[in-house]
């Protein structure tokens, strides 16, 4: 109809046509919503109830409650009971309706934490009023979204020790899987650095090192006889914590993921040794790749460093030594940087630096046989990951976190990019 009077010339503003129309909907969603919510109240009349320590409970009056749901503000009354043995008031339908001790329905505290976990809670606050309507405070956004980030690092624990445990038990064989690792650093609020040594000016740190990791599998190769990587294969793991601590977080999502059952695993990461430390502990028996591409830029610091950065000399000296990577001739490279005699003591230290890192890398370094073996060789999949879960989302201009509301948007971001969001809140809802 709206569309025929258009036709005929009539004036029409459909946007606020579109608008208009949505706000009605909501506002009988409304009064629907209210009326169902009286309706299931009634079950729990008989007067009596028990609470969590099973004793019976009466019924003393009833109390409204108003809660933002996605249709809009909606009041609710509750039956109050109050347990004599505990001496403390008892309301199931909170409990039931999944309302206890927050005045957002758990419809908007599902779009709270998915806004919360992709943009700044600014940005989620104002997309939730322009997208859906939902008018809440910035400060809500936050402390929901950091709440159910806290619930989804308390899921991933539990998944974590069942999967140790050995209970995860995938249903076939996994020809290739890979575990991946970086770290970046988060800017934090002063009293979460207090004690560590930084780069400032002053020697005080200003971020916190934030560990991720990603475990992913490979079936077979591309038409160019390239490794490529299963479709929605990835899953990530994260949080600010010690390496050991971490070790036991990436250890368990490859469990989860069936490491038991895989025919190979590979570990791939740049040089940093907390990463081949927990390779060593977790995954003894996988082959272990330092990424090609933190090789070859090793390689070309050196060279500007000896040779004046755009010089003819160090571009030739890099491309002599990168085509002996590139063919995982390391032994070749250290006797060309023995070679090296410079003047300047700084210098020296770095030559020797870059030595020492590819003498105790050389066998994470055989990038031929690796891809004669069909592996990756680059990290670029936790790399991009860490660029996702904690660049865009953690490191934007201004941003200061404290330990916990990092961690709760980091389980949050791995969630989202697992692909593990709608699994989470089900099996919560479930439980």
């Amino acid at each position: 109809m709206l569309g025929r009077l258009t036709r005929q010339g009539n004036s029409l503003d459909l946007e606020a046509s579109e608008m208009a129309i949505r706000t009605a909907v909501h506002e009988a969603g409304v009064i629907i919503l209210e009326k169902l919510l009286g309706a299931i109240q009634e079950p729990l009349d008989d007067g009596v109830v028990t609470c969590e320590a099973g004793h019976e409970c009466g019924l003393v009056d009833y109390r409204s409650k108003e809660i933002i749901s996605v249709l809009g503000p909606v009041k609710v009354r509750r039956g109050y009971y109050y347990c004599g043995e505990c001496r403390q008031g008892v309301m199931p339908s909170d409990k039931q309706l999944d309302i206890v001790g927050t005045m957002y329905s758990p419809g908007v505290r599902r779009l709270m934490g998915l806004v919360g976990g992709k943009e700044s809670f600014e940005e989620g606050r104002r997309d939730l009023e322009e997208l859906a309507g939902i008018k809440v405070q910035t400060k809500a956004v936050e402390r929901v979204a950091e709440g159910i980030g806290v619930q989804v690092e308390v899921a991933g624990q539990a998944e974590r020790i069942i999967a140790v445990q050995g209970n995860v038990v995938p249903i076939k064989s996994i020809p290739k899987m890979y575990v991946s690792m970086d770290g970046t650093g988060v800017p934090v609020i002063k009293r979460e650095t207090e004690g560590r040594q930084g780069k400032a000016e002053n020697g005080e740190a200003g971020t916190r090192e934030a560990k991720l990791g990603c475990v992913f599998t490979q079936t077979g190769l591309d038409e160019k006889g390239r490794p490529q990587r299963d479709s929605a294969s990835t899953t990530y793991v994260g949080a600010i914590e010690t390496a050991e601590e971490f070790g036991w977080r990436i250890y368990g999502e490859a469990e989860r993921r069936g490491i038991r059952r895989s025919e190979q695993v590979v570990v791939i990461a740049d040089g940093a040794p907390w990463i081949w430390n927990i390779a060593d502990e977790h995954f003894p028996r996988s082959t272990q790749i330092v990424d090609l591409y933190h090789a070859r830029e090793h390689l070309s610091d050196l060279s500007k460093v000896v040779y004046g950065t755009g010089s003819r000399k160090a571009k030739q000296w890099n491309t002599e030594l990168r085509t002996d990577l590139d063919e995982g001739k390391v032994e070749n490279i250290i006797r060309r940087m023995r070679r090296l005699r410079p003047a300047n003591e700084q210098i020296q230290d770095q030559v020797r630096k870059t030595i020492n890192y590819f003498d105790n890398n050389k066998e994470r370094m055989r990038y031929r046989k690796f891809r004669e073996m069909g592996l990756f060789v680059g990290s670029g999949v936790i790399e991009a990951g860490c660029k996702t879960i904690t660049g865009q989302r953690l490191k934007r201009s201004g941003m200061k976190w404290s330990l916990r509301g990092a961690n709760a948007i980091i389980a949050l971001r791995c969630a989202q990019l697992s692909g593990r969001w709608e699994e989470f809140w089900a099996a919560r809802v479930a439980g």
